[in-house]
Formats: structure tokens, C-alpha cells, sequence
């Protein structure tokens, strides 16, 4: 796994997400900010989690670790409160009600053994042809899925048949530091 986050770089990273988020919704503008941290400044995936009243309303992120760390997580929250398909922009009414998560992961790695893959504490990434889903650890813990269930949501939100990972999906795994407000 690479490098931890202190409490304080996480503080910080929940502090400016919110800023970051507001700022878009009332002016459409992204919140430019330079810390002085390396480990802020370091290329790193990350996913945005956000929910309202406790029912999910974006999650977007970048799993591969492409741009720094902040300015990924600024991305990747304005994505998640303006463009997850899935749901209803989030409104300057709902920013109050809505919970920041953030997780920063680590680098996937394939494996060929499912039973490596520990609940909780690996998140998965499921692959085949130009399909591919990938589900944070804290997901089946969430669900209370096992291992199992687990890959088969896994292909499901990669569009492929349930047991695609019994029958030559490729399956990688990565670790990620979840931490909200």
C-alpha cells in the first residue's frame, strides 16, 4: 500500500472537497488550491463517495493514479455531485445533508486466487474485453456480501453475466484509505 494519510491531510482533503463543491454549484467555477504536501501533491486514484440523508447520490473516482491527489479529489467531487448518471444533480439545499467520503487507493494488482480477496479491506476491479466494473472495499461491508456475491456484483456493474469471474474474467484487487465527515 502506499503512503498513509495523517488525520490532519485527510481534514484537509474533507474541508476542501466541500469548499470545491460549493464553489461549482454557485459560481461553476473549480477551486484551485496548491498545498504544500508532497503527499497531497502525489499521484494517487481516488473515488468520491457522497450521500444525502444516508442514500447515495454520486460516486465517481479514477482508479489509476494519473494527476495529484487534490486536485484528482476536487475533480472527481464535482463529478460525483454534478454528473453520476445515475442520479439528480446535488443542489446548494442538499450540500447540508450531503456526507463527503472520500477514498484514496492504492495501485490494482490481478489476481488469479478470489480467495485472496478479503472483505473490507480489498476493493475489486473485474474486466473482460472492454467491460469492466470496480466496487471500493467498503461495498460489501455496506451490502454484508461475501466473497461470492461480491464478484458477482462485480461483473454485474461491469455488464457481464454474474459468473463472468468463473469463466475467464480478469479480477484485480487494491487496497484504499476510506475516510469521511
Amino acid at each position: 500500500m502506499d503512503k498513509k494519510l495523517n488525520k490532519t491531510q485527510e481534514d484537509l482533503l474533507l474541508k476542501t472537497t466541500r469548499k470545491a463543491i460549493k464553489l461549482y454549484l454557485k459560481k461553476g467555477k473549480a477551486l484551485k488550491f496548491h498545498p504544500e504536501d508532497d503527499l497531497l501533491n502525489e499521484n494517487r486514484g481516488v473515488f468520491v463517495t457522497l450521500k444525502t440523508g444516508g442514500e447515495l447520490r454520486g460516486c465517481i473516482g479514477c482508479p489509476l493514479p494519473v494527476q495529484p491527489l487534490l486536485e484528482t479529489v476536487i475533480k472527481m467531487a464535482i463529478s460525483a455531485a454534478t454528473e453520476d448518471y445515475r442520479f439528480e444533480p446535488i443542489s446548494l439545499n442538499d450540500l447540508p445533508d450531503t456526507k463527503i467520503e472520500i477514498s484514496v487507493l492504492g495501485l490494482p494488482r490481478k489476481t488469479d486466487n478470489v480467495s485472496e480477496i478479503k472483505i473490507g479491506t480489498h476493493g475489486i476491479i473485474v474486466s473482460q474485453g472492454s467491460s469492466k466494473g470496480l466496487l471500493l472495499p467498503q461495498v460489501p461491508v455496506e451490502w454484508e456480501w461475501d466473497r461470492e456475491t461480491y464478484l458477482r456484483h462485480g461483473c454485474l456493474k461491469a455488464g457481464l453475466p454474474e459468473d463472468a469471474w468463473k469463466k475467464g474474467a480478469t479480477i484485480e484487487i487494491f487496497c484504499a484509505q476510506v475516510f469521511s465527515e
